[in-house]
């Protein structure tokens, strides 16, 4: 389905030839390939390429919502390291190595979101689910310069783990999120009420068996230091890489007064998003980084999404799920930026697509592969053109 939707994207990008007169960083280049690593990724290939080097630079009279110089230091470290180290290893440039980063990790992400699913609801289920992504309005970053794939992929399999309640390597992989992307709070904060409950549990198995290992083999202490350390583990790829960017800005808020002053992104508890919504119900576009037609696919999946919960909640998935979604979908919807990214924004939130999954099992093969592929070759505009070459990822 992947493939389907990306050479969509790519027939419209060389049919349309918009790209060969735009700059090379704002979504040009000489050839189609090249516009996959234009703006977010043009500052990963810059931080794998010359490191960091965190600052908080005025923009020399500036008194608008730009005040800051944009600087790599809001782009967080593990995916171009991950370029770095495969563009070392193959030889490919950092173009190259980055999609190759992006493409395996799609493949990860997918297979994570069809374990999670088909444990709910069965593997065909799970397939769906996993089809369901590919498809995302926000799927054409998961085969490009971005991090999403990658974060994705560790975040999923986080939730995985916890499901399985295989604790150290929940907060392995939750740590290593919090390397790739600060949407990974959302994350630190569903295993940390994961844990929370899990030891409750355990409480209760003390008082019924006493020191005794309990029925399934584990032993007292053991079952409660695994989830502990986990919940101590989770969040030191997070809170180090923002704790290092303040220490080398002078400035322990750093990070987020280069977020406020050099892009507009802040958290302004959902002003922004009632803002977009107001002015799209009238067709107004007077509101901040307006782009009608990506915002109208924005806005339209984020009201599906809000449509999914409740049914999501009816299935009774597990906590850490129903916490992560529910977060994501708060972090973004909260955060004043590009209301067009919410669909890129939003792909951490995969659980949603579980209810739809779920309904989507008692299809038939051939009508669930006509469904899929349908989708797929509407992704290749709405997934991919427009985000790219409509709006600004």
């Amino acid at each position: 389905m992947k493939l389907i939707g990306f050479c969509v994207f790519m027939y419209l990008l060389d049919s349309s030839g918009d790209f060969r007169r735009k700059n090379s960083r704002f979504g040009g280049g000489a050839h189609t390939w090249d516009v996959l690593a234009t703006w977010d990724g043009w500052w990963y290939q810059q931080i794998a390429a010359h490191g960091y080097h965190p600052a908080l630079i005025p923009v020399p009279g500036a008194t608008g919502l730009i005040t800051l110089e944009g600087n790599s230091a809001a782009f967080f470290p593990l995916y171009p390291a991950l370029m770095r180290l495969v563009s070392s290893c193959t030889g490919l440039g950092l173009l190259g190595a980055g999609l190759v980063v992006s493409v395996a990790a799609s493949f990860a992400a997918a297979l994570a979101v069809y374990a999670v699913t088909a444990r709910i609801s069965g593997r065909r289920a799970g397939l769906a689910a996993a089809g369901l992504w590919a498809v995302w309005p926000g799927s054409g970053m998961e085969w490009s310069g971005y991090s999403e794939s990658l974060y994705i992929a560790l975040a999923a399999w986080a939730c995985y783990a916890v499901m399985r309640r295989n604790w150290l390597t929940a907060g392995l992989l939750t740590c290593a999120a919090g390397l790739t992307r600060p949407t990974a709070t959302a994350l630190i904060a569903a295993l940390t009420l994961a844990v929370l409950v899990e030891l409750l549990r355990h409480r209760r198995a003390v008082h019924r068996w006493g020191d005794s290992p309990a029925p399934d083999g584990t032993g007292r202490w053991d079952a409660a230091l695994r989830p502990l350390a986990a919940v101590v583990i989770a969040p030191i790829g997070l809170a180090g890489y923002l704790g290092w960017v303040g220490y080398r800005m002078g400035d322990y808020g750093g990070y987020f007064k280069l977020q406020d002053g050099a892009w507009a992104h802040t958290f302004d508890y959902g002003r922004h998003t009632i803002k977009v919504f107001t002015s799209l119900m009238v067709g107004h576009y007077d509101y901040l980084y307006a782009y009608p037609f990506e915002d109208v696919i924005a806005g339209g999946t984020v009201l599906l999404a809000l449509l999914v919960l409740p049914l999501l909640f009816r299935l009774r998935p597990p906590l850490v799920l129903t916490v992560h979604t529910l977060l994501t979908i708060a972090l973004v919807l909260g955060s004043q930026q590009i209301f067009g990214n919410v669909c890129r924004y939003l792909l951490p939130a995969f659980p949603l697509l579980i209810p739809c999954a779920t309904a989507m099992r008692r299809l038939g093969t051939p009508a669930l592969c006509t469904v899929l592929t349908i989708a797929a070759l509407a992704s290749g505009s709405y997934a991919g053109y427009v985000l790219f070459e409509v709006g600004i990822p």
